[in-house]
């Protein structure tokens, strides 16, 4: 397979002209559009070959929805806010289940702060979780004993 820059905007375009209409994830929670695609972008390395995937699609009016993690390999306020600039949505790609070694309240305190980390730079409506196969925590369980909504969150 070829998984150059040049053939994801010929495929892009190859979308468009089928009548595709590209969504951001919380516009498609919002209001799912008939034939459209939400674009999902997990940022979890080099944040600035996710900036040349926002450009093509900005080039093409296209809006996707790219999720970063907090560590350091992912997170880069800079980036960030260019992406964000370009009119694609931002989301918080969490994984405190798996840093807090399954301490639930430890997990969820590292949540809420990395939350509000985001939301510094861009206001995050959709959070999805990072998977780890080699741990043994799923993220997901933090949701058993506390509830997204309460951020704002409308997707998860």
């Amino acid at each position: 397979m070829d998984f150059t820059r040049t053939i994801y905007k010929i495929l892009l375009e190859s979308l468009q002209k089928q009548g595709f209409l590209f969504q951001t994830f919380e516009q498609f929670l919002k209001q799912q559009e008939r034939k459209s695609i939400v674009l999902r972008h997990d940022v979890d390395k080099l944040p600035s070959n996710s900036l040349a995937i926002a450009h093509i699609e900005n080039t093409l009016s296209i809006k996707g929805s790219y999720y970063f993690r907090i560590s350091p390999c992912s997170f880069n306020e800079n980036i960030i806010k260019q992406i964000a600039d370009l009119g694609h949505e931002i989301g918080y790609h969490y994984e405190t289940m798996d840093t807090c070694n399954g301490n639930i309240d430890k997990a969820y305190d590292e949540f809420c702060r990395n939350v509000e980390k985001f939301r510094k730079i861009y206001p995050i409506k959709t959070i999805c979780m990072h998977g780890s196969p080699r741990s043994k925590f799923d993220n997901k369980d933090l949701w058993k004993k506390y509830d997204y909504h309460d951020f704002g969150i409308i997707g998860e």
